[in-house]
């Protein structure tokens, strides 16, 4: 049998990379497009052929394209500050680079895209755990374009027949735990990048914003979904999609909230000493309480989540630090 080849756009980055890897132990063959803004050559393989190019570069977009079977779309920008000061640039790379996506599959006849969506396209949880139907209230301009790119996939769906799966993480962590990805994230925004930042004297302190929400300690409660597991996920509605199952737009997390000091306190228990930690205000727009109802995941691919204690995705992500 022929392999499938899978069109990985921004497959050097760290969720990406990982995809990768499990597309390369299932037998696919991938084509990464990269134009290595943020990605890094040490997650590129061998196997993997790559090009380096822009999503708004159209011409390269088009003869990437060609004999491909299916396209897992990453690169967006993704920093939530970033996208409230630079609402331009996130509109040309994530809205303009979207329509130069579709438009480019529907030029080749590619019918089948992953893609890689955003808790953020909630906004404030108006309950939780937070299912696909709870109402759609982005609260930053990030998440705007998350929910934006869903619509135009839905249309993209209703008259040019592409199917999707729309696949909304919460908080991505962790490293591969078999350590095939090496590259570290660059100019980190999340929690445990942070910490390993702290731990490698690259930062004096851990800031910590809020401390008086109404949790268990005090501090924020987010799920946390190890990369590994999102990576599976990603293969999962891949092969529905092939099978001819109709687009989806489901949540990937595990269903229960961790906080704040509670991956601190494994960090330190993993390093072996205390971390120095600065507490200071709370960030409007920061809810309390997020993490996922995946329900839906599990009964349309049959996906659950290994990778689930605090210790494990904390250790993961530290060793490879």
């Amino acid at each position: 049998m022929v392999s499938k080849k899978i069109l990985v756009l921004g497959g050097a980055g760290y969720i990406g990379s990982h995809v990768v890897c499990e597309l390369l132990d299932k037998g696919y063959e991938v084509l990464v497009y990269d134009n290595m803004s943020t990605g890094q050559s040490e997650n590129l393989f061998e196997k993997a052929g790559f090009i380096k190019a822009d999503i708004l570069d159209v011409d390269s977009l088009q003869k990437a394209m060609q004999g491909v079977d299916a396209v897992i779309f990453f690169a967006g920008k993704k920093a939530v500050g970033e996208s409230m000061i630079n609402p331009e640039m996130y509109a040309q790379n994530n809205l303009i680079g979207a329509v130069n996506v579709l438009n480019a599959m529907c030029a080749n006849g590619v019918k089948n895209i992953i893609f890689s969506s955003s808790a953020a396209v909630y906004g404030i949880p108006q309950y939780v755990p937070l299912d696909e139907n709870h109402p759609l209230n982005p609260i930053n301009f990030y998440g705007f374009t998350k929910w934006e790119m869903e619509r135009l996939l839905a249309w993209y769906d209703q008259l040019k027949g592409i199917k999707y799966a729309a696949l909304r993480y919460f908080n991505a962590a962790g490293y591969d735990v078999q350590g095939r990805v090496r590259g570290r994230e660059q100019n980190p925004q999340n929690l445990l990048p942070i910490i390993a930042e702290v731990a490698d004297g690259k930062r004096k302190c851990l800031q910590i914003f809020g401390s008086d929400y109404d949790t268990p300690d005090g501090t924020c409660l987010r799920d946390y979904i190890h990369v590994n597991d999102l990576a599976s996920a990603h293969v999962l509605a891949l092969e529905a999609l092939f099978a001819g199952r109709d687009s989806m737009t489901l949540n990937l997390g595990t269903g229960k909230g961790v906080s704040v000091k509670e991956i601190v306190a494994s960090a330190e228990k993993f390093l072996g000493r205390k971390l120095p930690v600065e507490y200071a205000q709370r960030r409007p727009g920061d809810p309390a309480v997020l993490y996922a109802k995946a329900d839906k995941a599990k009964e349309l691919l049959g996906w659950e989540p290994k990778f689930v204690s605090v210790d494990e995705i904390v250790s993961s992500f530290l060793k490879k630090h």
